[in-house]
């Protein structure tokens, strides 16, 4: 099969699917939550996690105010919370009562925590860059949740037991089960 070659950047999506997670965020007794899928581990000494946002995002506000955040791993079954999260904003609704969302109390941090997240890190700002048209905000993890059933001995996630959800690109979100896939549109 011959591949495409291509300048343009109009369609650039080739490096999806992505497991998406909530980033979380709270300051001056606001709070909200929006999806991304724009993030990775950037090192174990000290344990640093970065994440991709808009500086035009609500969420991306409250932690440039507050210099923390959380990031939540949700599985495939709230992929239309995560749909809905990402359609609306959180200056204009609370996104925790809308949607019910419920949370639980963080450790170290005032970030909500979310409830169904199968893992969830809490991390301290220690670093915001522009780059293009999104800033790179980088936290250290001061704090773990996980649900310890949905991973292995060697702390994996057993994909037998938890799906996590995937973003392809294009408001869309897919999980992969066995020989199907499912998908689903983001959308109220």
């Amino acid at each position: 099969m011959a591949k495409v070659i291509s300048e343009s950047m109009t369609n650039f999506n080739q490096h999806y699917p992505k497991i998406a997670l909530i980033v979380t965020a709270s300051a001056g007794g606001k709070e909200s939550a929006m999806p991304a899928a724009w993030h990775t581990s950037i090192c174990i000494d000290p344990p640093l996690y970065g994440v991709s946002l808009a500086s035009s995002r609500f969420t991306y506000q409250l932690i440039a105010e507050s210099k923390e955040f959380g990031l939540n791993f949700i599985p495939w079954e709230k992929a239309n919370l995560a749909g809905c999260l990402g359609g609306v904003s959180g200056r204009e609704i609370n996104k925790f009562e809308k949607f019910n969302i419920e949370k639980e109390k963080p450790l170290k941090t005032g970030v909500p925590i979310l409830k169904d997240a199968y893992a969830a890190y809490e991390c301290q700002l220690v670093d915001d860059r522009l780059y293009g048209d999104h800033n790179w905000v980088v936290g250290k993890i001061v704090a773990v949740h996980f649900l310890e059933e949905a991973f292995d001995e060697k702390h994996l996630l057993d994909a037998s037991k938890m799906k996590p959800l995937l973003y392809l690109g294009a408001d869309f979100y897919a999980t992969q089960d066995g020989d199907s896939t499912h998908y689903v549109k983001r959308g109220l």
